[in-house]
């Protein structure tokens, strides 16, 4: 479920979603025996490992350079950034958020799919924007070569905005 930067341009099918942050959000259900805590700076390989896993298509790069990239932007923080640990120690799935209210990445690992993480975090995600006081959280996702997030993300009351925001 690869929600990539919106500064970058959009590739073909790729949109651009918005959550509208009213009273009516729901709070998340985190499936038995996973558990979600915030991101810690010893998490950070962890964390590249699971979207390399994730996504498959080597976009993140050598750790080295990814790290410094994302801990060296500006819409970096790292308390927007919320891990699921599996009942075995492992990482299961991540959202890193970007200060903004946009999600950057949410990504479940394969054998942890079809649990319902995805929609956690992203309850988790836009409970914590919306107590922070935003009127929105975007993403952007591809219709056609992520169709199980882009279902996900209408259920989740999601409705395509202008590319530009």
């Amino acid at each position: 479920m690869r929600d990539t930067d919106s500064r970058r341009p959009p590739a073909p099918n790729d949109v651009r979603l918005r959550k509208l942050l009213d009273d009516a959000l729901t709070a998340p259900h985190w499936p038995e025996g996973f558990v979600m805590r915030p991101f810690e700076h010893r998490d950070a390989q962890a964390l590249h490992a699971l979207l390399e896993e994730a996504f498959d298509d080597g976009a993140e790069g050598p750790f080295d350079e990814w790290w410094q990239r994302i801990s060296g932007d500006t819409e970096f923080d790292p308390d927007l950034c919320f891990l699921v640990i599996d009942g075995k120690g492992l990482l299961a799935g991540a959202a890193l958020c970007w200060a903004s209210g946009f999600v950057k990445d949410l990504a479940v690992h394969p054998d942890s799919r079809r649990h319902g993480i995805g929609e956690a975090l992203m309850r988790h995600v836009v409970l914590t924007f919306r107590d922070k006081g935003a009127a929105h959280v975007d993403l952007k996702t591809n219709t056609v070569k992520n169709p199980a997030a882009f279902r996900l993300y209408e259920r989740l009351g999601m409705v395509p905005v202008a590319w530009e925001g």
